[in-house]
């Protein structure tokens, strides 16, 4: 059997973005469970702020066709995201908009079919004590009842992020790492009871 593709998207890919580093340790880990992780840089996919009109005149952008391909690519989703005033990033809330406005046509399948029933887990991380708890809950209930998505219990909310890294990228708390391990872990489980079926 193919080893299980983790797709992993940052909520945040600035320069420095704590949750970039997060992501990119626990790519890391996915890929000492024997899984293959890529991670997607959503600003690669040029998506500007959805507006019906614009959809109307041009259609879905091609950065959101982009996205879909990546998840249906994928046996599960990993999403690493700060929060902004206590809510997911708008780089990740705009992009699974406009995927949710693609329309089936012949081959491909619509955007809402492709999220549905997809594993997920989620991270994140923050400088303050919270670890943007609060982000994933609410992209928890978007992803879950949006897009009949199916996220694993397991999350870890990395606090005081930027102390957490040693200068190699990795989690310098062993706790932490098994934190993200057991996310991933549930994750894969997950994926590989549906891919089973």
């Amino acid at each position: 059997m193919e080893p299980l593709h983790i797709l992993i998207i940052p909520g945040s890919v600035r320069h420095g973005s704590l949750n970039l580093t997060l992501a990119s340790a626990a790519s890391h880990a996915a890929t000492r469970m024997g899984a293959r992780a890529s991670v997607l840089d959503l600003r690669e996919l040029e998506l500007p702020v959805y507006d019906g009109d614009l959809e109307a005149a041009q259609g879905v952008p091609p950065g959101a066709l982009k996205l879909q391909d990546a998840i249906a690519g994928s046996d599960g989703i990993l999403i690493v995201t700060p929060e902004y005033n206590g809510f997911p990033t708008p780089l990740v809330i705009n992009s699974f908009d406009w995927l949710s406005r693609i329309q089936g046509n012949g081959a491909r399948p619509a955007g809402l079919a492709t999220t549905a029933n997809k594993p997920a887990a989620l991270l994140s991380a923050s400088p303050g004590a919270g670890g943007a708890m609060r982000s994933m809950n609410f992209l928890r209930q978007y992803l879950q009842m949006a897009f009949q998505m199916i996220v694993v219990p397991q999350q870890f909310a990395l606090g005081r992020a930027h102390e957490a890294f040693n200068p190699a990228g990795e989690l310098a708390d062993p706790r932490a790492a098994q934190s993200v391990e057991a996310a991933l872990g549930a994750l894969a489980s997950l994926a590989t009871a549906l891919r089973a079926k």
